[in-house]
């Protein structure tokens, strides 16, 4: 036999003989306390509502996402983050319906922490466009694009209503310049000092969105390519990390997470706070899509895309399968 190098002495294969050994020396861990479950909850519904593009996943009444809440926390997953979906005729230009406190969103938040309290971590999405009859995650000016300044006023009195609500975590995701610091100062003068902030730090423009616009009833005309982030870039992403933890951000996301796992990798190289990722919904129903097909062997498939987001660096995972995944990973 040829020796090649340290070859036939060195060989990797001897540490994936069998199951036992390649758990044993497998350098990434996926846990439940890693995930955390994004929810939609509809507004004027009397049944959970299926949403086509996402396979598995529904718009929640009241009652159905208190039991989803249960089932997540009992399962061991560690957050639920919430989105609401207003009635139609209840959306204008400002999105009044995400500051009122008896808003479908704020109204979910006190619910779930009546069940579940602090067993699960209550997250909130921080946005207006949900809210808004123009779908934009801000208010306009007169010339159409969205007011960057006036729109951080709004998302002051977002945070101060979630908060009240019941939310431990806001999740400011509009991508508006200054968002993080005006929040933080809306929450501590408020007396909402304890309420954390999960930066929306890096959130490129994607086409993987598709499917979430269906899951929150969006009204958007046009794209959002002036305030979320352009795909081509990186560099970008390390000026708006920096910028987020200057204002006050306790945990930063990267967002969608598998086309952009570089970047991933290179914020959490960079920042001692937590960092996370999101799962977002192209991402999700690519997977299922091709699974229903038979291309791919769907589990299988679920568990390489968390762990290879895990690998990168993400010590949180917002996925639409956490606590499929966390029952899972019970049952190992």
């Amino acid at each position: 036999m040829t020796v090649y190098g340290n070859f036939p002495g060195s060989r990797p294969r001897r540490l994936r003989t069998t199951p036992t050994m390649r758990r044993m020396v497998a350098e990434t861990r996926l846990d439940a306390a890693n995930l955390i479950l994004p929810a939609f909850v509809r507004e004027g519904v009397d049944a959970p509502v299926a949403i086509s593009a996402m396979p598995g996943v529904q718009q929640h009444t009241l009652d159905t996402l208190r039991k989803a809440a249960v089932d997540a926390a009992s399962a061991g997953v560690s957050g639920i983050m919430l989105f609401g979906v207003p009635e139609d005729e209840k959306k204008d230009g400002r999105g009044t319906a995400g500051t009122d406190p008896d808003g479908i969103l704020q109204v979910a938040l006190r619910a779930v922490r009546e069940e579940v309290g602090d067993d699960l971590v209550i997250m909130s999405d921080l946005c207006l466009d949900e809210y808004t009859d123009h779908g934009h995650c801000g208010v306009l000016a007169e010339d159409g694009r969205v007011d960057n300044d006036v729109t951080l006023e709004r998302y002051a009195e977002m945070a101060q209503v979630q908060a009240d609500a019941g939310a431990h975590v806001v999740g400011p995701s509009g991508m508006m310049d200054g968002q993080v610091g005006v929040i933080r100062d809306a929450l501590d003068q408020t007396g909402h000092e304890d309420v954390s902030i999960l930066a929306y730090t890096v959130k490129y423009s994607s086409a993987f969105y598709g499917p979430f616009r269906e899951a929150v009833g969006s009204s958007l005309r046009g794209d959002r390519k002036t305030y979320q982030q352009d795909p081509a870039n990186s560099r970008e992403s390390m000026r708006e990390l920096a910028l987020d933890l200057e204002e006050g951000a306790d945990m930063v996301m990267v967002k969608p997470a598998g086309p952009y796992l570089d970047v991933l990798a290179k914020v959490a190289e960079s920042v001692d706070v937590p960092v996370a990722a999101y799962q977002i919904s192209g991402e999700y129903s690519m997977i299922e899509a091709a699974a229903e097909k038979g291309w791919i062997d769907r589990d299988a498939a679920i568990m390489e895309s968390l762990t290879g987001i895990r690998r990168a660096g993400a010590q949180m995972i917002l996925t639409y399968w956490a606590t499929e995944v966390a029952q899972r990973l019970a049952r190992r």
